[in-house]
């Protein structure tokens, strides 16, 4: 079971957090009065998606669309990001 904190909680007691989530314990954040996101222990069988099962959705090798306000683009904002030239 989660434990329910709000994010101004989290962000006051983030070092109690963190221990505690090292030691098993689980946590689902508010914002706004609903839930933002679960904190977990990072052994445990999650969602998260491995680059090589990413490199495999269609969308992953999509072209970069949009641009800010000040005129920079999306696949700008990749090359900062994540390195591309």
């Amino acid at each position: 079971m989660h434990t329910l904190i709000n994010a101004k909680v989290l962000r006051m007691t983030l070092p109690e957090i963190v221990h505690q989530v090292q030691h098993g314990k689980k946590f689902t954040v508010l914002y706004r009065s609903r839930p933002a996101f679960n904190i977990v222990p990072p052994d445990e069988k999650s969602e998260n998606v491995t680059l090589s099962e990413l490199s495999k959705d269609a969308l992953y090798h999509a072209q970069a669309v949009g641009y800010t306000r000040r005129g920079g683009s999306a696949l700008r904002h990749d090359d900062i990001l994540y390195g591309k030239t």
